[in-house]
């Protein structure tokens, strides 16, 4: 056990230990690890996936879509399950969500039935990404918790990395991209074991709490009629950004947020905590989040993408390709969190991560179809440590503002956030990919004298392409692709301005703070200045 551990133990006898964390943390990270996986592997198999579905260019974001979408609609209501029941069995039940999505993904004939299959997948993610962090959270100071982040920072480099390689063999075997959801049964039923000898939680649950439902359901209509909108908008899609379609789904979707917010302000429980979501650093962190996530699942998105589509790249080479970006978020998640419970400074961090957003994505907008692959990777690097730095220190700050008793709805909502703009760059980035994609190709058909058509984004089954088409469209594809991280640079502009706006409060090296303190305890006020480590008024958690 380390010295700090050692000085919470003798702060609060009922602390963990940091051998007893680390064995609490080993099936959470296993789970984590597994869902990640599924992830990553889908995102290199997904041209292979969507070509042989006879899929387009919007089918192709939206496979990514429609996980993200369920995974951010329901991160808050797991983060609020697990602040009213176990949170040991809700994050089993996470699992066995996955693993029938998965399943049904892998017999998937049709891309409808693949769409339903990945929103099953996004429900169980959704709770494996509210409840990992949530668990951590109610058994680890915030001080101590930096060391902890980097561990799952380096599960999620380790499955980000290990995922696009492992899709590309499977792809390129005789197995078949099938397999790259198979293989993901085994891999849950593992973690399923781990975590039934390994976690062990005291668990105390509320009394008189309920689910939003109503909210939760106005969230999801909300966030999906916008999603829709943007997919289809556009040159490539079925009507234009201005248009009375248009229109009809922004006002629709606005409504629908509208209506969120009066029911959220009137819920007993609701699932958006709105003196959460409107505390200073949990605010800020949210708009970081939003951003980061526009850029981070956006790159893991349309890199292989690009790699397989624009340079013709095998599905594996392609997933060795992508290590740089892997390897950039292991190094600064893990370096940053040790750090951090070392000299308990976060904001530099997460500060000098969002510059490295900005600053990646910057270069990355520069690459054609012809970029040396050196560049890319050296581009690719850069904005895998600017993750690395942010993601996981932003949900550790807003962590550092609430009570134990309600870090499953404070993590989860900055979970969401982060997700839901995850889901909103993939489509939007999506869309102005496949308009761009369709000017070039129409240029180049038009060089070479061969009617253009309509293809609604373009079709990826580019082996059933003549040689000059199939020069013409990987062309395209690849001079487009930097427009859409153009697009990310400037949404990391935001997050760098919400970083560096957030007040820097030391870390807590208790794990609970006094009620008084905690934004949502009604009728309180939680202090914007800066707290003091071990103050009288910071209480410890009983188990």
């Amino acid at each position: 056990m380390s010295t700090t551990a050692e000085a919470v133990k003798d702060r609060d006898p009922a602390a963990m230990s940091h051998r007893e964390i680390l064995e609490a943390m080993t099936g959470l990270l296993a789970a984590l690890f597994t869902a990640l996986l599924s992830t990553t592997i889908v995102a290199t198999a997904l041209p292979t996936i969507i070509g042989d579905l006879k899929g387009s260019q919007t089918a192709y974001a939206w496979v990514i879509t429609t996980a993200l979408l369920a995974n951010a609609a329901t991160t808050p209501i797991w983060g609020k399950l697990a602040d009213l029941f176990n949170k040991k069995l809700l994050v089993q039940s996470a699992i066995v969500i996955f693993v029938i999505g998965s399943v049904i993904a892998g017999f998937a004939h049709t891309v409808p039935l693949l769409l339903v299959a990945r929103v099953i997948q996004g429900v169980g993610m959704g709770g494996l990404t509210a409840l990992v962090v949530a668990i951590i959270g109610s058994i680890v100071s915030p001080r101590e918790r930096g060391r902890y982040s980097g561990y799952m920072g380096a599960t999620m480099a380790v499955s980000m990395s290990g995922g696009p390689i492992l899709g590309g063999v499977i792809v390129d075997s005789p197995l078949g991209w099938r397999w790259c959801f198979f293989v993901c049964v085994p891999l849950a039923v593992i973690a399923l074991f781990l975590l039934q000898r390994t976690l062990r939680l005291p668990t105390e649950r509320k009394t008189g709490g309920s689910i939003d439902w109503l909210g939760a359901t106005l969230l999801t209509a909300g966030v999906s009629v916008l999603l829709i909108w943007v997919s289809f908008a556009g040159k490539a899609g079925y009507y234009d950004w201005f248009s009375r379609e248009s229109a009809l789904y922004v006002g629709a979707g606005l409504l629908l947020l509208a209506a969120t917010v009066w029911v959220e302000r009137r819920a007993e429980s609701p699932i958006v905590p709105l003196p959460i979501v409107l505390e200073k650093t949990t605010g800020l962190a949210i708009i970081a989040s939003i951003a980061v996530g526009v850029g981070m699942f956006g790159a893991t998105t349309f890199l292989g993408q690009y790699f397989q589509t624009a340079r013709g790249y095998s599905p594996t080479a392609a997933g060795v390709l992508t290590i740089p970006l892997v390897a950039g978020m292991l190094i600064a998640s893990v370096t940053s969190g040790q750090l951090i419970t070392r000299f308990g400074k976060w904001k530099r961090f997460v500060v000098f991560g969002g510059v490295l957003l900005v600053i990646g994505f910057g270069l990355l907008s520069t690459i054609d179809h012809a970029t040396d692959l050196w560049l890319v990777g050296a581009y690719i690097t850069v904005i895998g440590l600017g993750v690395g730095m942010t993601m996981q220190n932003l949900v550790l700050a807003v962590q550092n503002t609430v009570s134990v008793q309600n870090i499953g709805a404070a993590s989860s909502n900055v979970a969401f956030f982060r997700t839901f703009g995850g889901a909103i760059g993939v489509s939007v980035l999506g869309s102005i990919l496949a308009g761009r994609v369709g000017e070039l190709s129409a240029e180049g058909f038009a060089a070479l004298g061969i009617p253009a058509g309509s293809s609604n984004g373009g079709t990826l089954d580019l082996k059933s392409l003549p040689a000059p088409v199939l020069e013409i469209v990987r062309a395209a594809y690849g001079d487009a692709t930097g427009r859409i991280f153009l697009v990310a640079a400037v949404a990391c502009v935001i997050a760098l301005i919400a970083t560096m706006l957030l007040p820097n409060k030391p870390l807590r090296t208790t794990i609970d703070i006094d009620p008084a303190l905690d934004p949502m305890q009604p009728g309180t006020t939680p202090r914007t200045g800066n707290t003091v480590d071990d103050t009288p008024r910071e209480r410890v958690l009983q188990h």
